[in-house]
């Protein structure tokens, strides 16, 4: 059955540059030894494999020849393409063979503690601070096999190819007929009879026929069980000895069901995260990175889609989406100025709220002691309306900082964008400039 490259790249971890850099994902991502971890704990073989956090871990590991004496070295690093990847020690690779002791110890003197770039981690690279050290097994055949939700159909998914430890999305794009796609019922979930039928279909053959089904039933169990969004090996093995192993795992669990995977969510790894992402997941802050130069500070979703839609009307380009929620206090408002403004791009910043639940003063009070505890230098335009916002324009007015309020959403929008403008220029002509606002 054919799977569509589209589907697949949207389903398969292994996603492009652009989208991991320009579009939030809504799940957390867990590194290899914590998803193999959770293979182990649902009865699921795995190869025998250790965690080093350290050269000298791992030259013990290695000594001990308790895994074997021919080693599988893996980076620990939430992106794909390690394996193409390159270290800013000028190793190349995030998956290396290892013969000898002190061969590992050289390879993961130039891994841990260094950055690995691929072609998912974007120009900063990811840090590596945990290895896994695998036994070295012998296979008969590889397959790929993932279970993903797919919104046409209703549920899960899976996905499986018999031309497994490959790039998926190659073998996707050049023979789409590789790719086997099998919808499962939510209610009844995966039956054993399916199941049986995959593995056929895969070429498993005797004992190894009926250990594939029971495998892939396990992992529709542990794919449910635990609120899981993506659950891929690459690859699924039929080993020498005939039995079948689950080489490399990556799990994806949907970031709403936190308070029912609390021990899941207790490994998120936040070294793997832009500090803007994790610092606004802290306070409560909807926050999304865009390439613009004016920030948006904005209370409510739509609110703030509309505030970034008028600065583009004025020719301008906003630089994150930034919702502080419905009832924001003032050490969130400074939170959130602190995000926008770490963004070097930015040369202005725009406050739209409207008052509801939220009072404008409490507003006003966190745009003032942003100012001042950051000394911010760039222009900040403010539009208030809602309750107290007469209280909210005498704080701004009493501040002493360089603020200029408006009332008007569209003039707002007009002044904010020529100031970026101006911010734009001067830096271009390295000039600093002093924005004379009322105060």
């Amino acid at each position: 059955m054919a799977f569509s490259r589209n589907i697949l790249l949207k389903l398969a971890s292994t996603s492009t540059k652009s989208n991991l850099i320009t579009q939030k994902r809504f799940y957390l991502l867990l590194h290899e030894y914590v998803s193999m971890g959770l293979l182990e704990q649902a009865g699921i073989r795995v190869p025998k494999y250790r965690v080093a956090e350290s050269v000298d871990q791992v030259y013990q590991i290695a000594s001990s020849h308790e895994l074997s004496t021919d080693l599988v070295m893996k980076a620990q690093v939430l992106a794909g393409g390690r394996g193409k990847g390159v270290f800013d020690s000028g190793l190349k690779g995030g998956v290396k063979m290892i013969f000898s002791p002190d061969e590992a110890k050289q390879v993961a003197s130039k891994m841990l503690g260094h950055r690995l770039y691929t072609k998912q981690t974007g120009r900063e690279g990811k840090p590596v601070t945990k290895l896994i050290m695998c036994e070295k097994l012998f296979t008969r055949r590889e397959y790929y096999f993932a279970l993903a939700l797919e919104r046409r159909f209703d549920g899960p998914v899976i996905i499986t190819s018999t031309q497994g430890g490959t790039d998926i999305e190659a073998i996707a794009a050049e023979h789409p007929e590789a790719i086997i796609r099998h919808p499962i019922d939510i209610v009844q979930g995966l039956q054993r009879n399916d199941a049986l039928a995959i593995a056929k279909i895969l070429q498993f053959r005797n004992d190894a026929l009926e250990e594939a089904a029971d495998i892939m039933l396990k992992l529709y169990n542990l794919f449910i069980t635990h609120d899981i969004v993506l659950l891929e090996i690459n690859p699924l093995t039929e080993a020498a000895d005939g039995k079948v192993y689950c080489m490399d795992c990556k799990i994806n669990v949907d970031d709403n069901s936190e308070y029912r995977q609390n021990a899941i969510f207790n490994e998120r790894d936040n070294t793997q995260s832009d500090w803007r992402d994790v610092k606004a997941q802290e306070s409560n802050i909807n926050y999304i990175g865009l390439d613009g130069e004016i920030g948006c500070l904005v209370n409510g979703a739509g609110l703030a889609m509309a505030t970034m839609d008028i600065i583009k009307l004025h020719g301008g380009s906003p630089a994150n989406f930034l919702d502080v929620g419905g009832g924001a206090s003032a050490s969130q408002v400074k939170n959130a100025f602190e995000l926008i403004t770490a963004d070097p791009r930015v040369q202005a910043v725009f406050v739209n709220i409207f008052g509801g639940i939220m009072r404008c003063d409490v507003i006003a009070q966190g745009i003032v002691a942003a100012a001042k505890e950051l000394k911010l230098t760039i222009p900040i335009v403010v539009r208030l309306q809602g309750t107290r916002v007469d209280d909210a324009k005498a704080i701004i007015a009493n501040s002493q900082c360089r603020i200029l309020a408006c009332d008007d959403l569209d003039d707002g929008a007009r002044l904010v964008v020529k100031l970026a403008h101006i911010v734009g220029l001067a830096r271009s002509a390295s000039i600093a400039v002093q924005f004379e606002l009322p105060i």
